[in-house]
């Protein structure tokens, strides 16, 4: 089975490796290779066949159906693990979006009920609500992006340290829910309820909004199963949703991620089981069929970005 772990292109210009993505940085543009990553515990934990075209792809399907809403960063898909975008300045704010009372970080808002809070982004939620219950509208719960760590902010917060000017956040504000109501939508079409997700937006040259990175991708977005949801919520039952947390769970068992130096090697059934679980997601998403990339990945790549050599 062949794999993407990292490329190492020559003359496609200045390379940073992300977690997911291998970033070259043309001036003007950026080429965007999705890699088969899979990052947990803040480092890469295995890598995961097929994965970096799910969630390129993914990306792209959304693109293509939010392009009315906001204008976003794509200028070509030259090859299924790469995305040719237009070079923006990055707006420093995570856009999430919550559409039910779940999670269970520090910083979802289930926890955050249940330590007493009950406003959300401007919207005040009642008391005796319960886990899993969808929301009485969508609530925008932005974080700061910064180089250490992303902090929840208020609006005021935010925009009295200088992250964002007041039109701005209500314009980045406005866009973020626009689109998850799209993608809601869409998403009922295919079966599935899209729960929450995060945007990322940068501005052009003349200061429009753009949007960048992924969208609604399996790694940015939680999804559950429309068809079981009801049922379940009733029975106090979690909703059925895509497991990505299997693999994850493993090595917190088998070793200690944060400490150890060396992980042991993910069992190549987990692997190839989550795999098949991001190529189940993508046809679910999309409604389409997964189409392989021709094999060897690697020089497909470079044949594919040969044009944008520099």
């Amino acid at each position: 089975m062949d794999i993407l772990k990292e490329t190492n292109f020559d003359r496609l210009g200045r390379r940073t490796a992300g977690k997911v993505r291998d970033i070259y940085d043309q001036g003007d543009k950026l080429l965007l290779v999705t890699t088969d990553r899979h990052s947990s515990f803040d480092r890469i934990i295995a890598h995961i066949p097929w994965k970096g075209q799910v969630l390129n792809q993914v990306s792209a399907y959304w693109f293509e159906k939010t392009a009315d809403i906001v204008p976003n960063h794509v200028l070509a898909l030259p090859d299924p693990n790469v995305t040719v975008a237009r070079k923006c300045t990055l707006v420093p704010v995570e856009a999430v979006v919550r559409g039910y009372l779940t999670g269970v970080t520090d910083t979802a808002i289930w926890t955050r009920y249940g330590k007493g809070e009950r406003k959300f982004g401007g919207v005040v939620l009642s008391s005796g609500m319960r886990k899993n219950q969808k929301l009485p509208e969508p609530i925008f719960d932005p974080t700061t992006k910064e180089a250490a760590h992303d902090r929840a902010l208020t609006p005021e917060q935010m925009i009295a340290e200088g992250f964002v000017s007041r039109d701005m956040f209500e314009r980045v504000k406005r866009t973020a829910l626009a689109l998850f109501a799209r993608g809601q939508e869409l998403a009922a079409n295919n079966g599935l309820i899209l729960v929450d997700t995060k945007y990322e937006f940068g501005t052009d040259d003349k200061g429009g909004l753009v949007l960048i990175d992924e969208i609604h991708t399996p790694d940015s977005s939680r999804y559950w199963q429309r068809d079981s949801y009801d049922v379940r919520f009733a029975a106090g039952e979690e909703p059925q949703y895509f497991d990505k947390e299997f693999l994850r769970l493993w090595f917190r068992d088998h070793s200690d991620p944060y400490a150890d130096k060396v992980l042991p090697e993910a069992p190549a059934a987990l692997v190839a089981e989550l795999s098949r679980r991001y190529i189940q997601m993508y046809e679910q998403i999309t409604g389409a069929k997964f189409q392989y990339g021709a094999t060897p990945v690697l020089p497909r790549i470079e044949r594919n970005l040969q044009p944008y050599r520099i």
